[in-house]
C-alpha cells in the first residue's frame, strides 16, 4: 500500500508541474483541446495508457 501511495504522490507531482511553471500556457492548451474531436482524445489517452503499461512491464520484468 505504501508503494501505491508513493507512486500516486509522484504522479501528482508530475501532473502539477505544468500548472505551477506555465499557468498561462496550460489555459491556452485547455482552450485548444476543445477543438480536438473526442475520438482523437480517446486514442491519445489509450496510447498514453499503453505506453505507461509498457514502461511498467519493462521496469518490472526486464529491469530486475
Amino acid at each position: 500500500m505504501a508503494f501505491i501511495l508513493s507512486v500516486l504522490g509522484v504522479v501528482l507531482i508530475l501532473e502539477g508541474i505544468p500548472y505551477f511553471a506555465f499557468p498561462a500556457k496550460v489555459k491556452e492548451w485547455s482552450l485548444a483541446m476543445q477543438d480536438i474531436p473526442p475520438k482523437v482524445l480517446r486514442i491519445l489517452g489509450l496510447a498514453s495508457m499503453g505506453a505507461g503499461l509498457f514502461l511498467l512491464f519493462v521496469i518490472r520484468y526486464l529491469g530486475s
